[in-house]
């Protein structure tokens, strides 16, 4: 899936056509502009056009006074609904356009700080032991300077916790500042209530969605090929698989290759269903490496047909075990050696989960 581009970006027209500098080069044009037309004409009523220009001049200059705006002066919730969701990288670039936005999104590159040091304490790096309790209060100083990062985090540790109406909490308020992480989250939270809010859930997974989030596109898909919250509808359930598996989701893959198998929303194509089959063995879906590994073991593919299988096995998959079995009483010693070696040493290509 196409990545959005983030700003501001050497290829683009200026995003901030209100900046003082902005305004000035413009004003300036039109001044030389007016001048050069003024002495184009005769020079009749010299005195009258003297005090027009004069006066046009006071007006310009005037004008030019109130256009200087100050952005560090901007109400810090309207900043927030600009800024809130950006990553650090983006944050310094914005932070970079001008002095005023600089001080403007001074509380947001704090956050970040908070948010950094939350993820140490959460996951134990950068020396420092994991201590989920100091990691949250990080994450909670980071969302009361307005990340949006850092009310999904926290938001995450209190439901982990148990305590879910404040991690809802959270979360909404990241989706409605537009974090695309805390609208699946939240999408997700009202799949999981009790009893479950299926329309409010539909309707933050769409936002998410739209906006590229993969785990999100994956769970509407699974609303729409369930019809929950909504009608039945597999062929925009399918058409969402796809987006989420070309965007890396390796659940996305497994059901996107399905479809193709049974014919579900996509046209049935058994070359499409290997496809994605294959792609989601490769990445880590014990499923996909039982089924794909019976497909090899149906094409006459022995020894691949083993690795796949005997990773399924490892995962958990039980069936894999007896066909596994068959497999290798045919095989010589050298090739039982050659395919467990090829099993320990296997690693899951990269995906998002």
């Amino acid at each position: 899936m196409k990545q959005q581009k983030t700003w501001p970006s050497k290829s683009d027209t200026p995003h901030f056509t209100g900046l003082p500098f902005t305004r000035k080069e413009s004003d300036h044009r039109r001044r030389r502009h007016h001048h050069h037309h003024s002495s184009s004409k005769s020079n009749t009523s010299g005195s009258t056009r003297k005090s027009t220009s004069s006066s046009s001049k006071t007006h310009v200059s005037n004008n030019l006074k109130h256009q200087q705006y100050d952005y560090s002066l901007l109400p810090f919730e309207l900043v927030q609904k600009i800024a809130a969701s950006f990553s650090l990288p983006n944050l310094r670039a914005a932070s970079l356009v001008c002095h005023d936005w600089r001080d403007a999104l001074q509380p947001l590159r704090q956050a970040m700080m908070f948010l950094r040091w939350g993820k140490r304490y959460k996951h134990g790096r950068g020396g420092l032991r994991s201590n989920i309790d100091k990691a949250l209060e990080y994450f909670l100083e980071g969302a009361a300077r307005g990340s949006t990062p850092s009310m999904v985090d926290a938001g995450l540790i209190y439901w982990e916790m148990g305590k879910k109406e404040k991690g809802i909490a959270l979360y909404r308020k990241a989706a409605e500042l537009g974090d695309p992480n805390g609208q699946c989250n939240l999408g997700i939270s009202y799949l999981q209530a009790d009893p479950p809010s299926y329309k409010e859930a539909v309707e933050w997974l769409y936002k998410a969605s739209f906006a590229g989030h993969v785990r999100a596109q994956y769970q509407l898909a699974l609303c729409l090929h369930q019809g929950r919250g909504m009608d039945q509808n597999l062929q925009e359930a399918a058409r969402w698989y796809q987006q989420a598996a070309q965007g890396g989701y390796v659940r996305a893959m497994y059901n996107t290759s399905l479809c193709y198998s049974f014919g579900e929303g996509l046209a049935q194509c058994r070359r499409l269903a290997r496809k994605w089959m294959k792609r989601a063995a490769d990445r880590g879906h014990s499923k996909a490496q039982l089924e794909y590994g019976l497909l090899l073991f149906s094409e006459g593919d022995m020894m691949k047909a083993v690795v796949y299988l005997e990773l399924a096995m490892r995962a958990g998959e039980t069936a894999a075990t007896s066909v596994k079995n068959v497999i290798l009483q045919e095989m010589s010693t050298p090739s039982r050696d050659r395919v467990m070696h090829l099993a320990d040493n296997w690693r899951a290509l990269p995906s998002s989960r």
